[in-house]
């Protein structure tokens, strides 16, 4: 054996040596950005119809280019923009003297190569300033994954009472297990409005329950509703653009605020790429979504983050996509969700290019559980992360979504959420939920130390809530019997949302006293230097006045 030089024998033992990396692979699809198989931008126009798009006549076209020529191109002004040069709309999106308006109403009329050909004249920094200017709204956000490999619903209300008490806006849950589902919507709908009442939530579930569980009142939202940037991926999951616009519709129509889920990636880990880049085929996720007339989209790569993390540029790739969906005037849920990389620098690098410029939703799953309990396959930033995310915040005074709070503050929070949903557990004759469990929940750090619970009880009991046909109704009396009033008022008020269809504006959030706040009311006037969201007043002393910060009175 060779004898190594020391240095490199300890490089290789850090941590950032246990991920995973490639040489570029054009072929397949491993590549990021301007694969060499990405088609020439061209359009062509003629009596109101999109005959041909980037080098494909309309007889070639694929159904995903099919449905972007039909739905998701402004046919009035392409020609016009097309004809721009990539580099001259590039500077328009880092150009404080353009305004948003501009810019996405140039984007209206561009095709999936043309605008991946905009990207790619673009640096980290500049997609980064362009972040700032095109956000939908105003006021950046953040989303959290609230879940435990148990599927214990005391812990999951407790985990999302202190997730909002931190200032997330929306709380996001899955399953361990299937049929556990509808006791984990209700831990969150009853958990997360006693940590902040206003917050949005949803259940990540197969399609139908999802839906179900969003019509009966028990979720506000939905976004893992997934498109796809090839044919054939699209085809391995039984489903096309126009079923997956059909079941937006089913959500928006019954005033649940939903959004669709890509990212670049996807097509290669599913062994469709088609030689195309991973941002070439993100962009046609993003006009699809764009097309089918949702409001939002979940991208920065997602649960593939995996695949463009090991790859050059794969980063830069993301915050492109990030970029371009709201150059398209989308909401964007920017990511930062699934871990991917050993290294706390990677996983800090990867976070700035949308903390710092600030996005519609800078997570879309923060960990508010440790990660040991995310059944999301673990997030960016988990619990264990929260002071140096709040650091960050205050060192960079940057508006992350986050607030610091007290330990005594988080105890008593997490304690009536506990003792909330053992009280609907028991109001709806579902399984009993112990004071042992409560006491537990309250100063638990995760799924380890909750007391054991039934799981056959409890997933019976589960799908019992489903063919009894329990709604958010019901848990609003719960609560209001049991004496939580102000709890039960606040999800009555989810539950009125509904109606009113306020949220279902573009990148639309619910204050606590359940004021929208949406592309409508607080649309982003970035306009460079002393305008659009400061961050000041009461909101920034919030920040800057950290747990363990020394104050005057303590010398």
């Amino acid at each position: 054996m060779a004898k190594r030089q020391k240095r490199f024998e300890v490089l290789d033992a850090r941590e950032v040596n246990k991920d995973g990396f490639v040489t570029e692979w054009p072929e397949v699809g491993l590549i990021a950005m301007g694969s060499p198989n990405d088609p020439r931008p061209s359009v062509k126009v003629e009596n109101g119809v999109i005959t041909e798009m980037d080098g494909r006549k309309r007889s070639e076209f694929d159904f995903n280019e099919l449905f972007i020529a039909n739905y998701a191109i402004n046919k009035d002004v392409a020609e016009q923009m097309m004809a721009l040069s990539s580099v001259e709309i590039a500077r328009k999106i880092v150009d404080i003297n353009c305004p948003r308006a501009e810019v996405v109403k140039v984007f209206s009329g561009l095709t999936p190569a043309k605008i991946a050909e905009v990207m790619d004249h673009l640096n980290p920094v500049e997609m980064m300033m362009g972040m700032q200017k095109m956000r939908a709204r105003r006021t950046p956000s953040i989303q959290a994954h609230v879940t435990n490999v148990q599927d214990n619903p005391v812990l999951l209300a407790a985990d999302a009472a202190e997730a909002t008490l931190y200032g997330f806006d929306e709380i996001e849950t899955t399953v361990a297990v299937f049929n556990y589902g509808p006791f984990n919507a209700l831990a969150l709908l009853v958990g997360g409005q006693t940590g902040r009442p206003g917050v949005l939530s949803q259940d990540a579930l197969e399609e139908a329950t999802e839906l179900q569980l969003g019509l009966r009142g028990l979720t506000a939202y939905a976004e893992t509703v997934s498109v796809y940037g090839t044919e054939k991926v699209f085809v391995d999951g039984d489903d096309t653009p126009w079923s997956k616009a059909f079941l937006a519709s089913a959500y928006a129509s019954r005033g649940l605020k939903m959004r669709f889920t890509s990212g670049t990636g996807s097509e290669v880990q599913m062994a469709y790429a088609e030689g195309k880049s991973m941002l070439y085929l993100e962009i046609k996720c993003i006009m699809l979504t764009k097309g089918a007339g949702v409001q939002g989209l979940q991208n920065g790569s997602i649960s593939c983050i995996g695949v463009p993390g090991g790859v050059p540029g794969g980063i830069r790739a993301v915050i492109a996509e990030n970029l371009v969906t709201t150059c398209l005037d989308l909401e964007v849920a920017s990511g930062n969700d699934q871990t991917f990389s050993h290294s706390p620098f990677r996983r800090t690098a990867r976070l700035m290019g949308q903390f710092l410029p600030g996005t519609d939703f800078i997570f879309s799953g923060y960990s508010a559980t440790p990660n040991s309990d995310n059944v999301f396959a673990g997030s960016n930033f988990d619990t264990d992360d929260y002071d140096d995310y709040l650091l960050l915040q205050r060192d960079l005074k940057v508006d992350g979504g986050l607030r610091p709070v007290r330990e005594d503050a988080v105890i008593a929070i997490r304690n009536k959420a506990s003792k909330a949903i053992q009280a609907v557990f028991e109001e709806l004759g579902l399984p009993r939920i112990t004071d042992e469990e409560v006491e537990a929940a309250t100063y638990a750090h995760d799924s380890t130390d909750m007391p054991a619970r039934d799981k056959v009880q409890d997933t019976k009991a589960a799908q019992d809530m489903l063919k009894r046909g329990i709604t958010g109704t019901d848990v609003v009396k719960a609560l209001a019997k049991r004496g939580y009033t102000d709890v039960a008022q606040a999800v009555l008020n989810i539950q009125k949302q509904r109606v009113s269809g306020d949220y279902l504006h573009t990148s639309a959030i619910l204050d606590k006293d359940f004021n929208v706040l949406a592309a409508v009311n607080d649309l982003n006037d970035y306009q460079g230097p002393g305008t659009g969201y400061r961050l000041q007043g009461a909101r920034w002393a919030e920040i800057a006045n950290i747990r363990n910060a020394m104050r005057p009175e303590d010398i």
